[in-house]
Parts: C-alpha cells; structure tokens; sequence
C-alpha cells in the first residue's frame, strides 16, 4: 500500500497501510498518539468507541496520523492501548510521546477470522526465539472490519510483535542449529 493518505473510510478503517508484510520493522523514535483501552481478560471494551475517541481527539488537538484508521491495538490482561502513529509534528499534549529505543517490530497480514490468529502468532514466537530474538509485546492493526470485509477481500489483521535481541537466546540458537 502506499505511504501516505488523507482519508480513513468511512467505517473508521485504513483506506491505506503500510506494507510491512514479512518484514523487521523499527519505529523507535516514531511520534504516536496513544490512548488506554479497557480490556476483560485480552479482549478489549468498546474498542471502537475508544477508536472514535482518539480519532476526536486528535482532530482537537489538530494531530495528522500517518496511515489514517491505522492503529496498534496492545492487548493486556485489564488496561491496553492504541497507538496511532503521527506524521512528524510535535504537540505537547500528555498523550503524544515518542516510542522508545529499542522499538523492533516482526511484521505478518493475517487474512482469515481473529479466532484463528492464534497459529500466526505461535509461528512467528517460534521463529524470533529460533533467532535469538525475545519476544514482547503483541499489538494488532485490524484493517478490515465487519462492514467493509466482503468488498475489501475478507478478514484482514497486521500482527506486529514485538522484540528485543537477547545474546543467550542467539547463542543458544546458534549452537542447536550445529
């Protein structure tokens, strides 16, 4: 898809995103808007209420999203969040900030129904540890919704993990691959 786009569709979902498919992406530095969502046991609670919220405000506080409608959903057990992230502005708005150094991203398109992710996510735990590399938080960018799904090619989901490089996991990958 292509980098940039003014409009999100009318649903809320991205009318573009970027094309990380397979790929290690970092975003360390990158300027996002973050916003808590309430969660029960991973799923989140009104998740597109709180979409509308931050997409409000930060129309209020006059904030461009990079790839409109695309956003990183961070699950937890009570309290997750989304992150929007920001075409280079500043803004001194509490909820701006800039995501931290080190920020690695393992990149995959899931297509198929969310209650089938669980593999997905299995796989590529499976091949950052066969890489030495340790994985940490899971954030979902949901393309496609419910109403839009059937004309944009069913059920789409980015699954952005991420991870941190760690010398014993490297050394003992290393060392089962011999």
């Amino acid at each position: 898809m292509t980098e940039t786009s003014n409009e999100r569709l009318s649903c809320g979902c991205p009318s573009t995103f970027p094309d990380w498919h397979k790929k290690d992406v970092n975003l360390a530095g990158h300027l996002v808007h973050g916003q808590k969502q309430s969660m029960f046991m991973h799923m989140p609670i009104g998740h597109e209420a709180k979409l509308d919220l931050q997409f409000k405000d930060m129309q209020r506080l006059d904030l461009h999203a990079r790839w409109p409608g695309f956003v990183l959903s961070r699950s937890a057990m009570f309290r997750g969040q989304l992150l929007c992230l920001l075409s280079e502005e500043h803004s001194p708005a509490r909820s701006v900030f800039c995501l931290p150094r080190p920020f690695n991203l393992r990149v995959a398109l899931f297509h198929g129904d969310v209650a089938d992710v669980r593999l997905s996510v299995a796989k590529m735990q499976s091949a950052l540890l066969d890489e030495g590399k340790m994985p940490k938080s899971l954030f979902l960018a949901y393309l496609t919704c419910p109403r839009c799904q059937d004309e944009r090619g069913g059920m789409q989901v980015m699954l952005l993990r991420q991870w941190i490089a760690n010398e014993k996991l490297y050394q003992k990958a290393k060392k089962a691959s011999t």
